[in-house]
């Protein structure tokens, strides 16, 4: 068992990681006067309700216009402001991509956007309401970091680097709570994976709420005798080429999971590494190229293989798979 596991297993307790965001936007906003929030009417989802009460003059809500959001903070950002935009990703990502291409990925605009409530997060609220589009859609824009935090540690530790990053970035977060991986003093490093378990048999890359999931399977494969490799791969652009190619040539054997469509997502970038530089089988866990259902997001992950049990059963028929 990895020390990683032992720490989740000893501590049970799920975060939110919008709370850790939320704490941490507030902290940067008390020493640093130019950061102000940009939301669509969602205060109470964006947990910005203490921002607000904070700042109010700092905080500004458009209302239901996604598109208008996005200019906004391109117009606040072009005006000296640090806009951190807080919309549900669903939202964000669909109804403003023409504004995020044109106002924030082309004009390089130091626009800080983050996408709520992603994955299938909102369950119950269905397709409508599930973002499993917006890695694809975000990644093929030039310019813009795209990050998926894998606890609230880490979700503190990217707050606080996109400050200290000039341009534009993508950080999506959930609303569902995950335990903590990561030690207080983790420091978030763009593009890097974080190797959170050695394995020479297989693979497992993950990131958001799958990292974890991703530990349990490993777990539960080392009792059948196979050596699984974990990375958590926060960063989805730029990926890490290096990590992904050296777990290539090491394991043999590689399997992605994310709350995510298998089309456009973190899979297909570790495929375009894979396929590039040392191909080797490969097995992408994600929502099928389907409308995901409604259903609650644990739920559907599990219905989709990415369960503990899923993910290590993907893993061990691909090992069967290896030259």
């Amino acid at each position: 068992m990895s020390a990683v596991t032992e720490q989740v297993r000893g501590n049970p307790a799920l975060h939110d990681c919008r709370d850790a965001f939320t704490r941490t936007l507030e902290a940067m906003a008390a020493v640093n006067s130019d950061i102000v929030a940009v939301c669509n009417d969602s205060v109470g989802s964006s947990k910005l309700g203490g921002f607000k009460e904070k700042w109010p003059e700092r905080l500004i809500n458009v209302g239901i216009a996604e598109q208008n959001m996005v200019g906004v903070a391109a117009g606040l950002a072009n005006g000296g402001k640090l806009p951190f935009v807080c919309a549900a990703s669903c939202f964000l990502t669909g109804r403003a991509l023409e504004q995020i291409k044109a106002d924030i990925a082309y004009s390089n605009t130091n626009v800080k956007l983050c996408g709520i409530s992603s994955g299938m997060a909102y369950g119950e609220l269905g397709p409508t309401h599930h973002s499993i589009e917006d890695f694809a859609w975000i990644r093929a824009l030039p310019n813009v970091p795209v990050i998926a935090p894998a606890d609230s540690i880490e979700t503190a530790a990217a707050a606080e680097w996109a400050v200290s990053h000039v341009g534009p970035i993508f950080l999506r977060l959930s609303r569902v709570g995950v335990p903590d991986l990561f030690s207080s003093d983790h420091k978030f490093e763009l593009g890097r994976a974080d190797l959170m378990r050695e394995g020479a048999d297989v693979t497992i890359i993950a990131n958001g709420v799958l990292t974890h999931r991703a530990m349990f399977a490993a777990d539960l494969l080392s009792q059948s005798g196979i050596a699984a490799r974990v990375l958590n791969m926060s960063t989805v652009r730029p990926i890490d080429a290096e990590a992904i190619e050296k777990a290539a040539r090491e394991t043999g054997a590689i399997v992605t999971c994310e709350e995510h469509t298998i089309f456009g997502g973190l899979g297909s970038a570790v495929a375009e590494v894979v396929v590039d530089v040392h191909p080797v089988p490969m097995k992408m866990l994600g929502v099928p190229g389907i409308f995901a259902p409604t259903g609650s997001a644990n739920f559907l992950l599990d219905e989709f293989g990415m369960s503990p049990g899923g993910i290590a059963e993907s893993a061990t028929r691909l090992i069967d798979k290896k030259a």
